[in-house]
């Protein structure tokens, strides 16, 4: 059976579950469970119905922003709407929910007093494009989270952000990353920006680029296709606006001792990032 004859709909199983990771891609189709075991990219499965445009994942949780709301993991596997109203991102923060919505508003999923939960508002945004640890990524600028409260961080022209250590924010301008105020580290129109402690890729629409003892390295892919997310689990993984999932594999977590670039098309429309449940 080839990949073109899977239906996302279905429920396939790749041997053990053990070890496995639980990643998740938002899709014009909907929210996309992927099950990753070292090098292997396993089975895959329609998690949620929806057209997705972000999806972020930390602890044992994962959110969703889609055109009706944000949704949010359930211990069942699926997702339950949690309201906002159309999402443009979603990103977690300190164990919160934070969301932006396309007309710019962002804010933050808080519990309330006897049970439940409610979106406290945050401040606006010019178009918003990411939202990563405290920070929103949007077209006038990056904006970070301060108590209540957004406050500008500089920049402009921004696509995404990310924060695992030094922030690095992806431009039209370039590749950023903060110190004595934003540095500009690559040259470029850069749309994409992932980290996790030593570990970071950038991406072009043309390329991606991984850190490498302070250098941002091209990488031979092997697929010419647009980069629209990278996440970190066992390997860094990568997916592609066309749906090709990739896994950067250590060469100690293959049966050969290879390692390299494994990769599989899971024949989505508009694939727009993906995240890790950890």
């Amino acid at each position: 059976m080839s990949d073109a004859d899977i239906s996302i709909d279905e429920k396939r199983v790749y041997g053990a579950k053990t070890g496995a990771s639980d990643v998740y891609l938002a899709s014009a189709a909907g929210v996309i469970r992927v099950s990753v075991s070292g090098d292997r990219i396993g089975g895959f499965g329609l998690a949620h119905r929806c057209v997705a445009r972000d999806v972020a994942a930390g602890g044992e949780v994962a959110a969703a922003a889609t055109d009706d709301g944000v949704a949010l993991s359930t211990e069942e596997g699926e997702f339950d709407d949690v309201g906002f109203g159309p999402a443009a991102a979603v990103g977690l923060h300190e164990g919160h929910v934070v969301a932006a919505a396309p007309e710019g508003r962002v804010a933050r999923l808080d519990p309330v007093d006897g049970g439940g939960v409610a979106w406290t508002d945050l401040g606006t945004v010019e178009d918003p494009r990411a939202v990563d640890g405290g920070l929103v990524a949007a077209a006038d600028g990056v904006h970070r989270v301060v108590g209540d409260d957004l406050a500008s961080a500089g920049l402009s022209d921004v696509r995404d952000v990310a924060v695992d250590g030094a922030p690095l924010a992806a431009a039209d301008d370039g590749l950023y990353r903060l110190g004595n105020g934003w540095l500009r580290e690559r040259d470029g129109r850069f749309a994409v920006v992932g980290a996790s402690h030593d570990r970071a890729h950038a991406a072009t629409a043309e390329h991606l680029y991984a850190r490498e003892d302070g250098d941002w390295v091209a990488v031979d892919l092997p697929v010419a296709e647009r980069v629209a997310g990278v996440a970190y689990g066992e390997c860094p993984y990568v997916v592609t606006e066309r749906g090709t999932f990739l896994v950067d594999a250590d060469p100690e977590r293959t049966p050969d001792g290879t390692g390299g670039w494994r990769k599989r098309s899971l024949g989505l429309p508009d694939v727009t990032g993906l995240a890790v449940l950890a």
